[in-house]
């Protein structure tokens, strides 16, 4: 009985540390709406918990804003930024899980070559690489494009050393070479056996790809930059309402910094159910 009971302390208290980081977690997200209801002049005075009504006016403005502190409206940065994320993700987890998938499936002379490489591209960050990305554009006209922010997707390190590591534990060779014993084509193989046993592992680098490309300012601030009156994306468009001091309006801004989280939540929610799926999949044993 005693063992019980301890056993039950020992399980609520779990339960309340972990309410407490899910509040932890959450408060951020509960600032940024309670913000984006209130006057600028009501933000600057520290955080608030109740909400305001000012959440269709602030919309409007922002909707309505130009000139001075922005450069394409709100419906056009998200499209822009659509337009780039969506197939920079999709590109990037294909080709990495492709690309995984060979330096794990195949033995090859020069494979512990090519596995090193992929490390020391890693560790290269975007603002040395950035000045050769720039010559290439030049080079290929393609500076003021969309083209420069998806293409590079196609290598993404990071992303296949995480699927590596995934199909080292979670990718059985033998299906692999049962499916070649039976006449499938090494293409065919990767898209119809390797691909569906990754949806967890794939739909985990989708979120992050997709949150990392959507939130990218850097790199479309340096390659858009001739471009901003039609090409500018959704972090670009905020950071534009954040230029001007003097006529700043906390209200618009947490009001587009709302806007742009929707679509990052949507994505995770459509993608979560592939993670709870591969999680509980790889708690049975046989």
């Amino acid at each position: 009985m005693e063992k019980k009971k301890k056993t039950s302390g020992t399980v609520i208290f779990r339960h309340i540390i972990c309410i407490i980081l899910v509040l932890l977690a959450l408060f951020p997200f509960y600032v940024l709406i309670i913000n984006s209801t209130l006057e600028s002049n009501v933000i600057k005075q520290g955080i608030h918990l109740l909400p305001g009504s000012r959440f269709f006016e602030n919309y409007k403005n922002l909707m309505i804003k130009t000139n001075a502190t922005s450069t394409v409206n709100l419906w056009q940065a998200m499209r822009n930024s659509l337009i780039v994320t969506v197939p920079t993700t999709l590109l990037q987890v294909y080709f990495a899980s492709l690309t995984a998938y060979g330096l794990t499936v195949y033995q090859f002379k020069g494979r512990d070559f090519a596995w090193a490489f992929i490390y020391a591209i890693m560790m290269i960050p975007t603002q040395v690489s950035i000045v050769g990305l720039i010559k290439v554009c030049s080079i290929t006209n393609m500076y003021g494009t969309f083209w420069p922010l998806i293409l590079p997707a196609i290598a993404a390190p990071t992303t296949v050393y995480f699927m590596k590591q995934y199909m080292q534990s979670g990718l059985s060779i033998e299906i692999i070479e049962a499916a070649r014993i039976d006449g499938a084509g090494e293409f065919m193989t990767f898209n119809t056996i390797a691909l569906p046993l990754l949806k967890p592992a794939m739909a985990t680098q989708a979120i992050f790809a997709f949150v990392a490309s959507w939130n990218n300012l850097y790199t479309p601030s340096i390659l858009l930059a001739t471009r901003t009156d039609t090409k500018a994306t959704m972090p670009m468009f905020i950071e534009s309402l954040k230029s001007n001091d003097k006529k700043r309006d906390f209200g618009e801004i947490y009001a587009g910094l709302l806007l742009t989280v929707i679509p990052l939540i949507i994505a995770y929610l459509a993608l979560s159910k592939y993670i709870v799926a591969g999680v509980a999949l790889g708690g049975v044993k046989e």
